[in-house]
């Protein structure tokens, strides 16, 4: 063993299927990604006794232990989906979204119906959510059919992502999910522009988007509840973005300290949609800050990452991905500063919720499997391409 092979898990000689995993994952965003579910259980140690008290469960840290559970069945997603070669991640994408889509048109028949919408499946004491799963392998999907209509081959690739795209959204919009919706087409948007498609066709996808989600405000009634809510707080009921508030206020820099908040005893889904709230009332400003700064760094450097790739492919569905989970926290943390209307989306790997964290850790599993160095991978002259780059 080296001297360099000493300070890892494993030693550059080591070629099983960990090792070779080991030298060729980015061990930095591995790290980041386990700080974040590391302070998704201390918030829901934080939340749980609260939300257990509320709905009259005995065990005071009955959401905690769930969502340990969570962490642990995330981290091994994450992990043994970030070993598949790339043809392994397609085959993934294709088996999940054809499950998931199966599962949502379903859902009207065997689905869950909770505050006026049917998006889960509930067994065992278990609520799944199909569409969480679905988004992941929606834009590995469409980041292929773009890429192969690019080759030339008669592969009508920008047709089939269309409808793959369509497909999933009028799904959504059934259930009704107009929250998801619109991290699904900002995350389409966002791969059909970097595949490299004329601009004029991203200019009209984003003015049909912003028509659409216009629409959902006169078609769904919930949507324009909570939209007027937003703009006329003063004439309707404000009282969980409120809570968020004052929670975020009485925080101050450092917090109350650590099981001392108490907007959360007021507040159902503070352990949910507002979990960010909690944490910043009980460990205040910095708390925030740094969370804002670890999602910041995943996304930030996996679209470096991606953007050196060679395989277009690889680049633009690694990319769609890291744009994914910066975007759906990024309308969370919104919601929480009450800079946009609620939105009932969680907070990757921090919001209590077994679906949500499983299917992030799915989703940057498949990115790390992508951005992974393998040969040819990356150009010789970005620094990536030799052993070990990953410290």
């Amino acid at each position: 063993m080296t001297t360099a092979g000493n300070a890892h898990a494993f030693p550059r000689s080591d070629r099983s299927v960990l090792g070779v995993w080991w030298w060729t994952v980015d061990r930095w965003m591995l790290g980041m990604v386990a700080v974040l579910i590391c302070i998704g259980v201390v918030v829901s140690f934080a939340a749980s006794p609260a939300a257990a008290a509320r709905m009259s469960i005995g065990d005071p840290f009955h959401f905690a232990v769930r969502q340990c559970v969570f962490a642990c069945v995330a981290a091994f997603v994450l992990v043994g989906v970030s070993m598949l070669d790339v043809k392994g991640v397609r085959r993934a994408a294709f088996f999940i979204w054809v499950a998931a889509i199966a599962i949502m048109i379903a859902l009207p028949f065997i689905g869950h119906e909770a505050k006026g919408a049917n998006r889960w499946i509930e067994f065992a004491g278990f609520t799944f959510q199909p569409s969480e799963y679905m988004k992941p392998a929606l834009i590995i999907l469409v980041a292929w059919m773009f890429s192969e209509g690019q080759k030339g081959n008669g592969v009508p690739g920008v047709s089939i992502a269309f409808a793959l795209f369509a497909v999933s959204v009028g799904l959504l919009l059934i259930q009704p999910d107009v929250g998801q919706t619109v991290l699904v087409t900002i995350a389409f948007g966002a791969v059909f522009w970097m595949a490299g498609v004329p601009m004029s066709w991203v200019i009209l996808l984003a003015v049909a988007a912003l028509a659409g989600l216009s629409s959902t405000y006169f078609l769904f009634p919930h949507v324009a509840s909570r939209v007027d809510r937003f703009f006329s707080p003063e004439k309707a009921d404000t009282h969980q973005v409120d809570a968020a508030g004052v929670a975020q206020a009485a925080g101050g820099l450092f917090g109350r300290g650590p099981g001392e908040g108490v907007m959360k005893r007021h507040v159902p889904d503070l352990h949910t949609d507002f979990a960010a709230s909690v944490g910043a009332e009980e460990f205040g400003l910095v708390f925030l800050l740094a969370v804002i700064a670890l999602f910041g760094f995943v996304v930030i450097r996996g679209l470096q990452r991606a953007m050196k790739l060679n395989d277009p492919f690889q680049q633009v569905a690694a990319a769609g991905l890291f744009v994914l989970v910066g975007q759906q926290a990024a309308i969370n943390l919104a919601v929480n500063l009450n800079m946009i209307p609620t939105k009932g989306m969680t907070l990757p790997f921090i919001s209590y919720g077994g679906s949500s964290m499983i299917a992030m850790g799915l989703t940057l599993g498949l990115a790390l499997a992508l951005t992974r160095r393998r040969p040819g991978a990356y150009s010789h002259n970005d620094g990536l391409s030799k052993a070990g780059t990953y410290s």
